[in-house]
């Protein structure tokens, strides 16, 4: 049983680090600096930022050790979440980002949300 929790796990990392280079693509195209780094290519780990405005960033950062979100501005910690709270967030963020308008609308929005 116990292997089997630690396979699922694996592929779960794998999956979230996957849709996170996917979602730091997008945002790259929206005009949000954004990018998402992994540690060799296991795709057991990822460093995903993006800067939602001036000296406004989100860092996620997932492994087989946990999954984190924490929110800053002007260098100050805002928000951290762990776990499937974290995840959530990312949930809402993506989402945001799924919306087809313009880019201008699409700045806005993320900016008065964030």
């Amino acid at each position: 049983m116990f292997l089997r929790l630690a396979q699922q796990h694996r592929q779960f990392v794998q999956d979230l680090v996957m849709n996170l280079q996917a979602l730091a693509i997008v945002l790259e195209r929206r005009g949000y600096p954004a990018s998402c780094y992994t540690c060799g290519d296991q795709m057991n780990s990822a460093s995903f930022m993006v800067s939602l405005g001036e000296n406004h960033l989100i860092r996620f950062l997932v492994s087989d050790y946990g999954i984190t979100w924490t929110e800053m501005r002007d260098d100050r910690e805002l928000m951290k979440l762990e776990g499937a709270e974290a995840v959530n967030q990312l949930q809402e963020l993506a989402n945001i980002v799924k919306v087809p308008t313009q880019a201008s609308v699409t700045n806005k929005t993320l900016a008065k949300r964030y």
